[in-house]
Order: C-alpha cells, then sequence, then structure tokens
C-alpha cells in the first residue's frame, strides 16, 4: 500500500487565520469596530483554561478582541444565564462562546440554549442543531465543521462513502453525523453499548474517532484504505485512535497534535468573524 496522506490541520489553520484577518481589517474599516468573541469559563479546570487562552491568542492573531468573562466554581445556573443575556444584549459582542464541561452543579444544556443564535458561532444550540441538521444556514458545532473543512481541503470523497463516527455527543458526534449525512455519506453512528463495535468499524470507508478514551480504536478495526478522523485528545498527547497500527492501513489520517484541534479554533474564529460581518 502507499504512504497514507497525512491531514494536517496546523497549516490549514494558518491559512484560514490569514484570510481570516484580511476579512476582519475590512470590517474595521467599513464599521470601526473590532469584531469580539465573549468566552465563558466556569470553574479552574486546567484544560479548560488552555483551551480558553489558545482561543484567545487566534483572536489576537486575526486582529479580533476576546472578551474572558471568568466565573467561580460555584456560580449557579440562574447566575450564569443572566451573564449570558448580558453578551446576548451587548451589541459590540459578536460570539459567545461557553467553555465545556461545567461543573456538575450548572444545567448545562440550558445554558448552552440561552446563547442567541446569532451568536452561538461554537454551534452548541439545539436550534442551531436543529437548522444544521435540516441544511439551514446555522453555525455549525465548531469541532464537525473544522472536520468538514479538512476533509475538503485534502479533496477527500464524501458523496456515497461508508462514514461510521465512533461517540454520539451532542457537540461532536451527533452533529459530525449530520454534517456527514448532508453530503451524501451513508453514516453510522456507534457508541459504548455497540454490539460488535470491530466488525462496523471494519465498513467504514471513512471512521471518526470522537469517544473520548485513548487509542480506543485499534488498527485491526481499520478497513484496507479507510480514512481515519480522530478527534479525540488526551493529556498524553494521544488520540481516541491507536495511530501507530491504524494509520499504516489508512489511506489518510489526521495526527494527534495537529490535525483536528487547529481547525476547531480556526472554525469558531471564523463563524465570529462570519458574525461580525451579519451584524
Amino acid at each position: 500500500m502507499s504512504q497514507p496522506l497525512l491531514l494536517e490541520g496546523k497549516s490549514v489553520a494558518e491559512a484560514i487565520e490569514k484570510e481570516l484577518a484580511a476579512r476582519v481589517a475590512r470590517i474595521k474599516e467599513r464599521s470601526g469596530r473590532t469584531p469580539v468573541l465573549a468566552t465563558i469559563l466556569v470553574g479552574s479546570d486546567p484544560a479548560s483554561a488552555t483551551y480558553v487562552r489558545m482561543k484567545g491568542n487566534a483572536c489576537r492573531r486575526v486582529g479580533m478582541e476576546s472578551l474572558a468573562v471568568p466565573l467561580s466554581e460555584g456560580t449557579t445556573t440562574e447566575a450564569l444565564l443572566a451573564r449570558i443575556d448580558a453578551l446576548n444584549a451587548d451589541a459590540s459582542v459578536n460570539g459567545i462562546l461557553l467553555q465545556h464541561p461545567m461543573p456538575r452543579a450548572i444545567d448545562e444544556r440550558a445554558c448552552f440554549d440561552r446563547i442567541a443564535i446569532e451568536k452561538d458561532v461554537d454551534g452548541v444550540t439545539a436550534l442551531g442543531f436543529g437548522r444544521m441538521s435540516l441544511g439551514e444556514r446555522a453555525y455549525g458545532s465548531a469541532t464537525p465543521a473544522g472536520i468538514m473543512r479538512l476533509l475538503d481541503h485534502y479533496q477527500v470523497a464524501i458523496e456515497g462513502k461508508h462514514a461510521v463516527v465512533v461517540g454520539r455527543s451532542p457537540i461532536l458526534g451527533k452533529p459530525m453525523a449530520m454534517m456527514l449525512l448532508n453530503r451524501h455519506a451513508t453514516v453510522t453512528i456507534c457508541h459504548s453499548r455497540t454490539k460488535d463495535l470491530p466488525q462496523i468499524v471494519r465498513q467504514a470507508e471513512i471512521v471518526v474517532a470522537a469517544v473520548g478514551r485513548p487509542r480506543f480504536v485499534q488498527g485491526d478495526w481499520i478497513k484496507d484504505g479507510a480514512v481515519i478522523v480522530d478527534a479525540g485528545y488526551h493529556p498524553e498527547k494521544v488520540g481516541d485512535v491507536d495511530l501507530a497500527s491504524a494509520a499504516p492501513r489508512s489511506s489518510a489520517y489526521t495526527p494527534v497534535p495537529g490535525g483536528v484541534g487547529p481547525m476547531t479554533i480556526a472554525m469558531l474564529i471564523t463563524q465570529t468573524v462570519e458574525a461580525a460581518e451579519q451584524a
């Protein structure tokens, strides 16, 4: 088998940022206003704090502003909803990111759904998911949207292919499946209770691993020539696929790190710039 293609997200994300910087400059020139992404972080989870910082850095690289909204671990659902309402009403804020996961005491779904649809640049609201699933205009969930952009950049064929998505989270697995379905793939969604999971993955021409377990998908689960998209990231700098054994069997794969991660942030910033252009 020939050498698999590396679906490298870092350079693609850098190219997207250059294009966004020019768009931000035009917004400032036309309106005299700088696009703003508000990032809400509840509690002090170190990984979440790192992600929020990376998103703030990306904003600055394209000339946008990042408004950090840190809230204590003891914040109530009511207090968080009130803060989201204030950001919805603030005309200077174009996008709102509510960092996941939140403390257990908070009603996460109620808080996501409070974000105004025109500021839901991370694609987390039920309304946004519904509109996207129906093929109507909405900001897609950032990680699946980034994966689609990456596949398109490398001209990976989607139409008519059998795609297996391992994972069913509301901000990754489910929207990923809908985006692939909207592009005419045949989609199977698997999860922790799926029977004969390795056998189902072996049928896939495109495998998206979004299960949140290190090296969960094994090399002998991969059909020769399949495309592997690893949407996982764990502290030991590995993803959800055992890439050492799986990548050699593939026709293309995303590295970890440097594959899906940079694309997630690039799409979040892209959608914030789009929101500013709409405003």
